[in-house]
């Protein structure tokens, strides 16, 4: 790779020089990026940086990669850096690493350096270039995607961690061949963050809800109708509020909390499961703790889910699934619009070994229109 400077999408990348190391090393030594970046010396020194711009960075320009600079044109100072890493020249494949000062954090320059660069090692030759983030790693994601990595899956063990374990890793990729722009999310962010009706209040799953979630996923009746029936540990629970982003922008789930508005508490949750794209139908499931049952709370949040997955997504039509002695969540269901479609027997994995039967309810967006017009 050539060392020039490459001014693109209104960023510069250039070379690291000596005058930068007091910005790499109030950068490195910030707890975000140590978050992130594990293995990195702690405490993180002058010496430390002073090496890393002298001869750390020059294996990667000799293997045919490359370490940037991040910089804004108008000031040239340091925003980040960015580079071209395990560089694999028979496959014309590099990984594309980077990490942002925390001045410069909430701009957009990653997602801006990592077009650039991505557009200057296309035309240098490269066709294939990854990026590959932690499952935690929200923000990081969330410049894949905007910078046109396309999501590939997990590599389970892929990292050392700092206390010798191994950490699973989410793997993206680009193509020189895709077409320019972000990766089309399958399920956006919902507006504003959050969906409410002025008695309830919709919000994403997020780490903070470990208590919470987990008494909720721990009720003997919320376990009976989960699937499978196993009620989930703390550690379970803990990875499930940290990666629920993650499942979020992948467009595979939205895990949401149910909040009361005149308390601020939350009382239950609320989840969309996008199982078949291909089809346009995704399921939805809920569940109540048993003090704020009986007040039409989750028919109001199933009500408010179904109008943003109607309006802001491909989904066509939503299912839903109920134990046939689940009179209550039949309630919530045809209050919310849907309709009974059938009866399942022995769909669903019951304790011990037993089958479950299920009756199905399902809602289109005809049925809103029809109610709204009613």
């Amino acid at each position: 790779m050539s060392r020039a400077v490459v001014e693109d999408q209104g960023v510069r990348l250039r070379p690291l020089r000596l005058s930068d190391v007091d910005d790499v090393v109030a950068a490195c030594s910030d707890p975000l990026t140590q978050r992130f970046l594990p293995l990195l010396p702690r405490p993180y020194t002058r010496s430390d940086a002073v090496w890393w711009i002298e001869e750390g960075t020059e294996a990667e320009w000799q293997q045919g990669g490359g370490v940037w600079v991040i910089a804004d044109p108008a000031t040239d100072r340091l925003a980040g850096t960015i580079g071209l890493h395990r560089v694999v020249h028979e496959r014309a494949q590099a990984e594309v690493g980077y990490w942002v000062a925390p001045w410069a954090r909430g701009r957009g320059v990653a997602t801006a350096a990592t077009v650039a660069l991505s557009r200057h090692a296309f035309a240098s030759g490269f066709v294939r270039l990854e990026l590959i983030t932690e499952l935690e790693n929200i923000a990081s994601q969330r410049v894949a995607l905007g910078a046109g990595f396309q999501r590939e899956g997990v590599r389970r063990g892929l990292s050392p961690d700092r206390d010798g374990g191994r950490t699973d890793l989410l793997a993206f990729a680009r193509l020189n061949s895709d077409r320019p722009g972000p990766v089309p999310r399958w399920l956006p962010d919902l507006p504003g963050g959050a969906l409410t009706d002025g008695v309830v209040t919709v919000r994403p799953l997020r780490p903070g809800d470990e208590d919470f979630t987990y008494r909720l996923l721990n009720e003997p009746d919320v376990v009976l109708t989960s699937v499978p029936p196993i009620a989930p540990d703390a550690e379970e629970i803990a990875l499930r509020c940290a990666r629920s982003q993650a499942h979020w922008l992948s467009g595979e789930r939205a895990d949401m909390v149910i909040l009361e508005n005149s308390s601020g508490r939350p009382v239950g949750d609320v989840g969309l499961y996008y199982q078949e794209r291909n089809l346009g139908q995704a399921m939805i499931g809920y569940a109540m703790l048993p003090e704020w049952r009986g007040r039409g709370l989750p028919t109001r949040a199933v009500r408010l889910v179904a109008h943003w997955a109607f309006a802001q997504t491909s989904i066509a039509r939503l299912v839903a699934g109920t134990n046939p002695r689940n009179t209550g969540s039949q309630r919530v269901l045809e209050k919310a619009g849907f309709q009974r479609e059938g009866y399942h027997r022995s769909r669903l994995p019951g304790m011990n070994g037993r089958r479950l039967d299920d009756v199905p309810y399902a809602l289109v967006a005809a049925d809103l229109l029809s109610d709204k017009n009613a």
